[in-house]
């Protein structure tokens, strides 16, 4: 399992975050970090992966704090409302997102701004935890697309298996005992750099955006020996079926 240097100095809130957080994970997982060498050892670049529990946000930021780097989320707003917790998130450098809304633009900038400056930034295209029924990658925004036409970085697929077992979507009981297999496959960059030359239209960026869920389900599929559906699972389309079986449960 590769671990390297951390390459920059940690700021007041990761010298809290890690202490604390690290032997916490080291005690309730079993880790796997697969193709790691894909991580670039400087410049910056984005990590995008598929979201399948609550708390895989602490298990890759683990993968990628292993590979010597400190990460930098694009994070819901909601989380920034409480102020002890805003406070302590944008000391650790993460990146407030208000969805849908013009604020969203600021968010961008500011990604841009973090990759150009040589940190990892970490997107979740999906947006949210999938609603596929087999937890397959779902269909995902474009915003992960966007940063990398922009700053032409290195766009790193992960696809990762074993923390819904953690923490199952939507729950709130932890299971830790006994610990649980975290899987983190690592695969190359994703080719864009044709799309990068050409003009940024909606249809380039859908392109790109299919690109990075494409090689993000790639890497899933290897991870658990099985073939993904050949149509992703789109809520505008599915709906959402959690909040149907909360609503079917009142």
């Amino acid at each position: 399992m590769t671990v390297r240097k951390l390459q920059e100095k940690r700021g007041w809130a990761f010298n809290i975050a890690v202490p604390l957080l690290k032997p916490l994970l080291l005690a309730a997982t079993r880790r796997e970090w697969i193709g790691g060498d894909n991580i670039p050892r400087r410049g910056g670049f984005i990590i995008v992966l598929n979201h399948i529990s609550h708390v895989d946000p602490l298990t890759a930021a683990h993968l990628v704090y292993d590979h010597g780097y400190q990460p930098r989320y694009l994070a819901k707003s909601g989380l920034f409302d409480n102020k002890a917790l805003g406070f302590f998130l944008r000391g650790a450098g993460q990146i407030p997102v208000k969805r849908e809304t013009k604020d969203a633009v600021g968010a961008y900038a500011a990604a841009v701004e973090a990759v150009r400056s040589g940190q990892c930034v970490v997107i979740y295209p999906e947006a949210t935890i999938t609603r596929d029924p087999d937890m397959w990658p779902m269909k995902g925004k474009s915003g992960a697309a966007r940063i990398a036409l922009e700053t032409g970085c290195p766009v790193i697929p992960v696809g990762q298996w074993g923390a819904h077992e953690i923490l199952a979507p939507y729950t709130k009981r932890p299971h830790v005992v006994p610990r649980r297999k975290v899987v983190m496959r690592v695969g190359p960059p994703v080719e864009l750099e044709d799309l990068r030359a050409q003009e940024r239209t909606t249809a380039v960026v859908n392109e790109a955006t299919d690109r990075i869920l494409a090689a993000i389900t790639h890497e899933v599929e290897l991870v658990r020996g099985e073939s993904a559906p050949a149509e992703r699972y789109d809520m505008a389309v599915h709906g959402d079926r959690f909040k149907r079986n909360k609503k079917a449960a009142s």
